[in-house]
C-alpha cells in the first residue's frame, strides 16, 4: 500500500507491505466536515463568546488595544481571523489604537515576508505590527511571580494595553498538553527569563507534562496564571485540518474558550497504538517542520508507539536547520545522553539554559529508540543530534529493517505526529 506523509510543502510516498503494518494512526479531524465556511465559523465564534462579553463590547472606551498573533512557525489562518478581529474591535471603538504583537516566544524574529504570507499585504501595510523579542529587556516589564517561582516578565505593549486579546489555534502539545489559549502570553510574549523558569527540567520531566494532559500539568498552571495576570481578556482560537483549513472555532475567555476547543479536539485526535518495531511519522509538513527543534514535537507521538530499542523514522524538511543554537550546542558538546538528562533535571528552575527542554525531550526519545531523520538539513548536523540522516522514507525503512536485522519488523505509521494524542 502507499501512504502519503507530509514533508515541507509536499509529501513523500511510503510504499509498504500490509503484512507488516500494525496500523495507520490518524486524527478523525479529516472526517469532520463543518457545514459553515472557515470565515463563517470564526464569525460565529466571535459572535457567541464563551465566558466573556463580545469583543466589540470589550473594546468600548479602550484606547490602547493589543492583539497577540502567532508567529511564522504556526499555521494559524490569520488571513481569516485577524480581519474579523480588527473589524469587531473597530465596531466597538473606531478610534482604538491597535497593535498586532507577534508572539515569537523563544523563536527567531519573524520577517516581513513571513508577515505578508501570514496576514496579507493589506494588514502588513496598514496596521501597526510589532515583533516580540524575548531577549530585549528594554521592551519588557515584570508583572508578577509565576507559581513555579519564576519572575513573570512580558512585553510592555501587552502589559500597558487597555485591552489585551489574542488569536491562535489549538492542537495537541507535547508538554503543555494543548497549544492555544493561555500560551499566547507564556511563552508567546514573555521574557526569556520567564520562559526558562516555566520550561525547567523538573517540569519537563513531570509525568503530567505530556501531550493532551492539562490537569496537574505544572507548565499549564504557570501559563494560565500568566494569561490571567497579564489580563488576557479575549481569545479567538481555531482547530484546523491537515490542509490547514478551519473546521472549528471558539472565542471568549482564555480558559473557557480553550476548554471548549480542546474538548472538541480531544474527541477527534486520541488514538490507541499497538507498539511496533518501527514507527514512521512527520511534523505535519510546512510550517511546523522548518527545523529540527520543532520536529521533536512530532517525534513524541512516535515515542509513545515505538517499542523500546525500536526505530523512529521522522520526516521533517528542516530547511531552517537546527532551529536553536543552544539546542544544537547541547548535543554537540555532550554525547552521553544519561548525563545530559540528569544535568537538566538537576538544574534549578531559574538557571534553566535556553532550549534545554527540547534537548531533554529529544534525549529521552533517543534513549528509547534509534531515530532516522529525513530532512534537507546537512547530514553532519543530523549526526550531531545522534540521529541517522536520510532523504527518502522508503530508503529509511530499509535502513531501519537492516538496523533491527528484521525484514518482518512491525510498522506503525503516524502521518502527522503533531495532530494526534497517542495513548
Amino acid at each position: 500500500m502507499e501512504i502519503k506523509i507530509p514533508y515541507g510543502k509536499e509529501k513523500q510516498a511510503l510504499v509498504l507491505d500490509e503484512a507488516c503494518l500494525n496500523g495507520v494512526l490518524l486524527s478523525q479531524i479529516e472526517d469532520y466536515h463543518p457545514e459553515q465556511t472557515e470565515s463563517e465559523l470564526v464569525a460565529a465564534a466571535i459572535a457567541n463568546p464563551e465566558g466573556s462579553d463580545k469583543l466589540c463590547q470589550l473594546a468600548v472606551g479602550k484606547q490602547k488595544i493589543v492583539i497577540i498573533a502567532s508567529d511564522h512557525t504556526r499555521p494559524v489562518p490569520s488571513k481569516i481571523i485577524m480581519p474579523q478581529m480588527l473589524k469587531e474591535i473597530r465596531r466597538g471603538n473606531p478610534d482604538a489604537e491597535i497593535t498586532i504583537l507577534i508572539a515569537t516566544g523563544f523563536h527567531r524574529l519573524t520577517t516581513r515576508e513571513e508577515l505578508v504570507a501570514k496576514f496579507g499585504e493589506t494588514i502588513v501595510d496598514q496596521e501597526r505590527i510589532v515583533v516580540h523579542d524575548s531577549g530585549d529587556d528594554s521592551s519588557l516589564v515584570e508583572i508578577g511571580t509565576l507559581p513555579s517561582g519564576g519572575a513573570l516578565i512580558i512585553n510592555k505593549l501587552a502589559a500597558e494595553a487597555d485591552l489585551l486579546v489574542s488569536e491562535g489555534f489549538i492542537e495537541p502539545h507535547f508538554f503543555a498538553g494543548f497549544s492555544g489559549g493561555r500560551k499566547s502570553v507564556l511563552p508567546g510574549i514573555a521574557s526569556r527569563v520567564s520562559v526558562l523558569a516555566n520550561h525547567c527540567g523538573e517540569f519537563i520531566a513531570h509525568p503530567k507534562a505530556r501531550t493532551g494532559v492539562i490537569e496537574g500539568n505544572p507548565l499549564h498552571i504557570d501559563m494560565l496564571y500568566a494569561a490571567r495576570t497579564a489580563k488576557l481578556a479575549f481569545v479567538v482560537n481555531v482547530v484546523i485540518n491537515s490542509e490547514k483549513e478551519v473546521i472549528y472555532a471558539v472565542a471568549g475567555d482564555c480558559d473557557a474558550a480553550h476548554i471548549k476547543g480542546r474538548t472538541f479536539l480531544e474527541k477527534l485526535c486520541k488514538v490507541k497504538a499497538t507498539p511496533s518495531d518501527i514507527v514512521i511519522t512527520s511534523n505535519g509538513g510546512y510550517p511546523l517542520d522548518q527545523n529540527i527543534y520543532q520536529a521533536v514535537k512530532g517525534m513524541t507521538a512516535a515515542e509513545a508507539a515505538v517499542k523500546p530499542g525500536g526505530v523512529i523514522i521522522m520526516l521533517a524538511k528542516s530547511n531552517d536547520g537546527h532551529g536553536g543554537a543552544a539546542f544544537f550546542n547541547t548535543f554537540r558538546d555532550e554525547k552521553n545522553l544519561e548525563r545530559m538528562l540528569a544535568g537538566f533535571v538537576n538544574t534549578p528552575r531559574n538557571e534553566t539554559i535556553p532550549d534545554q527542554w527540547e534537548a531533554q525531550i529529544l534525549a529521552r526519545i533517543l534513549l528509547k529508540a534509534k531515530v532516522i531523520y529525513i530532512s534537507a538539513a546537512p547530514d553532519e548536523m543530523i549526526k550531531e543530534f545522534q540521529m541517522t540522516p536520510a532523504k527518502d522514507v522508503n530508503a529509511a525503512l530499509a535502513m531501519a529493517r537492516a538496523y533491527l536485522n528484521n525484514e518482518a519488523a512491525t510498522v506503525t505509521v503516524i502521518p502527522d505526529g503533531v495532530a494526534v494524542i497517542v495513548e
